[in-house]
């Protein structure tokens, strides 16, 4: 199967640069060749004039369990979220909650361009509710890498609390053995590192993902860790390196931070809801000043909107707002420039994202042998017209309005503004009923 994709105006992330009007071949799963004209007798042929075609993008952080409480947490700190979300709301999702939450959070991100999401699953209390969750992935069509986490309820009367007890290791390598090879689903581990865990569970948790191959990720911030010493221990034990990925962050120390770059550790923020949720400024400056890039995620629908696109501007415009507040104060003036270009922050939603998954080979960029993982964003509409810069137009003025087609691995997923191969209407009927008797369970309003 081969498809055209013909008169577009291409932005490749990739050494190949952009095309001002070019044309992208895709043959089965992948992307053969991008040039300014291409002549093919036996493909589907998209015409995509007045579109631009950007790499599909990133969200390199999302608990998409929590798509049935869209809205609920807007108005909470994160120490409310703790409290109402994981010790309340949390403890009543069966697995056919987690179903329909990823399913439908998983069709949005293909909605809104993301075509690869990476689902940090931590309300997962049996293996039911992760294969539930696994499924509403596999079926959405997204490429997903699934980081398995834990569930952290308030402890009960004689059981240990969440933080002494280490990730369930058979249950990760049931995951891995049921996907391994999977063309879309990656399995991974979502830990709770240092900052919410006691050494011997963060021992055990980091050598797992280096006995296992696999990614592990968590959370640092958030109040004082509980194990201050943590990261010199797990240094010392050999546990540290470009399989570890930390999210947000704010709690690092400078050392520190150049440290884990130099062991070639990544970072994705969320910078809106770090801000929202009073987790503190997003570490994109302090990964710029040591020559890193930060990947960027959406992390939780239950305060904010899951467009990707919405998360390159805030992170940009917040680090810009950082940087020229910081030139002010030293030289009593406004910066003669930008200090971030809009290409950078396009790069965190797309190539970051994929360096973070240790797939940059494969996605993050559009060149020759790579996946056929892309977004066509229509620019002859009213709020994109005149296109004098192509990245801007796309990091600056693009709405999900303007989001046309979408495609993962080879195969639409989105045209002409319209998911394909789903009936929304009893999905979305599934998750307000799913999200109705949660909160009643808990006798929350959406207040």
């Amino acid at each position: 199967m081969r498809t055209l994709i013909r008169g577009a105006t291409v932005i490749t992330m990739d050494a190949q640069g952009d095309l001002p009007r070019g044309d992208v071949l895709v043959t089965d799963d992948r992307i053969t060749e991008i040039a300014p004209a291409l002549h093919v007798d036996d493909a589907d042929v998209v015409d995509a004039t007045g579109c631009i075609v950007i790499p599909g993008l990133v969200n390199a952080h999302m608990h998409t369990w929590q798509t049935a409480l869209r809205g609920l947490a807007a108005n909470w700190t994160l120490l409310e979220y703790f409290q109402k979300m994981h010790a309340g709301l949390a403890t009543v999702f069966e697995p056919d909650d987690l179903y329909i939450a990823t399913f439908v959070g998983a069709l949005n991100q293909l909605n809104c361009g993301s075509t690869t999401l990476v689902d940090w699953c931590h309300n997962n209390r049996t293996p039911q509710h992760n294969d539930a969750a696994i499924q509403g992935l596999l079926e959405s069509g997204i490429r997903a890498a699934f980081f398995h986490g834990t569930p952290k309820p308030d402890p009960k009367p004689g059981e240990r609390p969440f933080w002494e007890v280490p990730h369930p290791r058979a249950e990760v390598e049931r995951l891995l053995k049921s996907h391994q090879g999977h063309e879309l689903l990656s399995v991974h581990a979502a830990v709770l590192g240092p900052h919410y865990s006691t050494l011997d569970v963060a021992l055990h948790d980091f050598r797992m993902v280096k006995e296992l191959g696999i990614l592990g990720s968590l959370h640092q911030g958030g109040g004082p860790a509980r194990t201050p010493d943590g990261w010199q221990q797990l240094e010392a034990a050999g546990l540290l390196g470009p399989q570890i990925n930390i999210v947000h962050g704010h709690a690092l120390s400078d050392a520190q931070l150049q440290r884990f770059c130099e062991l070639g550790m990544s970072f994705s923020a969320a910078a809106e809801n770090e801000m929202t949720q009073g987790h503190g400024h997003p570490i994109t400056g302090r990964l710029r000043a040591l020559g890193k890039a930060p990947s960027l995620g959406v992390d939780l629908e239950s305060v904010l909107s899951g467009d990707m696109l919405t998360q390159a501007r805030v992170a940009l415009g917040m680090q810009r707002s950082l940087d020229n507040a910081a030139y002010r104060e030293a030289h009593g003036s406004i910066p003669p420039t930008s200090t971030i270009r809009t290409r950078e922050a396009l790069s965190w939603v797309t190539v970051e994202g994929a360096r973070m998954l240790g797939q940059l080979d494969r996605i993050g960029t559009l060149a020759p042998g790579k996946q056929a993982d892309l977004v066509l964003i229509r620019a002859d509409g009213l709020n994109m017209q005149p296109v004098h810069d192509p990245v801007s137009t796309v990091v600056m003025q693009t709405t999900l309005a303007n989001i046309d087609s979408v495609m993962v691995a080879g195969r639409w997923k989105k045209r002409h503004g319209r998911l394909l191969d789903v009936d929304l209407a009893p999905k979305l009927a599934a998750l307000q009923a799913s999200g109705r008797k949660i909160t009643t369970a808990l006798g929350l309003s959406k207040e």
